[in-house]
């Protein structure tokens, strides 16, 4: 009996979930938001809730057991270094997931998944963005549009004719 065990298999076998999630986890801690398929995603919020209570904690053992998740160092410092303090306080629920419609080419349902310290990163993006000047934006304002000019009617029309006929 299955009592107990409620795991979602994914449809892939126990060594290619493991990595598919930490993998997931990875590129989450990176950039703060990704989009996958809803059951990903509700697979990914407790392996997200463990590393970040990893990062919470913060001694040497809790950084050895999310190593052997998150693979790559930098994010690894980024989630010891910034995550984990500014979740201190919080008691769970590090992740949103929102229902994002459907994939176009199977009809999967689609999720983004958001650590919820990433509003701060995204907007923190998009001001660095629009702060930079976009080459397009540039050639804009150089070159001031030209306004169309409209054509004067010619006088001899066929419409002109009938007009001037009925007027008289």
């Amino acid at each position: 009996m299955r009592h107990g065990r409620n795991i979602d298999k994914l449809g892939v076998k126990t060594d290619h979930r493991k990595a598919m999630l930490a993998n997931m986890a990875t590129s989450l801690m990176r950039a703060g938001r990704i989009t996958t398929t809803l059951a990903r995603a509700k697979a990914l919020t407790p392996v997200v809730s463990r590393l970040v209570t990893f990062a919470k904690r913060g001694d040497l053992h809790s950084r050895r057991m999310a190593a052997t998740i998150i693979r790559d160092k930098e994010i690894l410092k980024k989630l010891f270094a910034e995550i984990g303090p500014e979740l201190k306080e919080r008691n769970g629920g590090y992740t949103r997931v929102v229902k994002a419609g459907y994939r176009r080419g199977d009809g999967a349902s689609l999720a983004v998944v958001e650590l919820l310290i990433a509003k701060k990163a995204i907007k923190e993006e998009k001001e660095s963005k629009e702060a930079k000047p976009d080459k397009t934006e540039a050639s804009e304002k150089a070159a001031p549009k030209k306004k169309a000019e409209k054509k004067p009617k010619k006088e001899g029309t066929a419409a002109n004719k009938k007009k001037e006929a009925k007027a008289k």
